[in-house]
């Protein structure tokens, strides 16, 4: 990984085009070849970036990032304030709780629970920002995002939302729908869902692993 705090300006150019004016600012390249531009705000969020498959050619006080796409990430660095590189190593991965990795694997199992016609692709498709949870096919041929969480909140909307902002731009699965699956899902989180157009679904834990709920029970 390598960090630079740089005064710079950024131009992006692809399916549309966006500036950043000369300000101070982190960019963050990643042993993935992805490309990040940072400010102090926004938490998590980059102002711009350049996810991977894509290629970094420093030319003089020019960054140029490209993709297969034919879409441009140009960083004008007007001055390099501090910069550190380090291997950060591998990574061992999110490890989640047994019941939420369970419920990935019996969905991934049992993918029809989303619909009728939905086919697996693969669990824990790679991203430059961590692997989702499960990549689908649904009736129709198209990309779906699947997030498993045993309780849907909104930081696994958020979570889900920037796993798809990276996988629509890979013109080789865009577009990419979203589903956003969990035993409970809180209403603030489903509503964010829905604005978002993202699909909830709640999915039952004992019907998954073909468990019959009781018809008569003695007391």
């Amino acid at each position: 990984m390598r960090l630079v705090i740089a005064r710079c300006q950024v131009d992006y150019a692809g399916r549309l085009t966006a500036h950043l004016p000369m300000a101070t600012r982190l960019l963050l390249v990643k042993s993935d070849g992805s490309v990040s531009v940072h400010s102090d705000d926004r938490a998590y969020k980059p102002l711009n970036w350049m996810s991977p498959p894509c290629w970094l050619i420093e030319d003089g006080n020019l960054w140029i990032v490209e993709n297969k796409a034919g879409e441009k990430l140009v960083v004008t660095i007007d001055q390099i304030i501090d910069e550190i590189s380090h291997d950060l190593g591998a990574e061992p991965g999110l490890q989640k709780d047994g019941v939420e990795a369970h419920l990935q694997e019996l969905l991934a199992e049992h993918i029809t629970t989303l619909g009728d016609g939905y086919s697996l692709v693969r669990r824990e498709y790679p991203t430059a920002i961590g692997p989702v949870d499960i990549l689908a096919r649904d009736e129709a041929g198209a990309s779906v995002a699947v997030e498993i969480k045993r309780r849907g909140e909104i930081d696994g909307v958020e979570q889900l939302t920037r796993y798809l902002e990276l996988l629509n731009r890979d013109p080789l699965l865009a577009p990419v729908q979203g589903v956003f699956a969990a035993q409970q899902i809180r209403p603030q989180a489903r509503t964010l869902a829905e604005d978002r157009g993202i699909r909830c679904v709640t999915l039952d834990y004992d019907a998954l692993r073909g468990i019959e709920p009781d018809e008569f029970r003695l007391f």
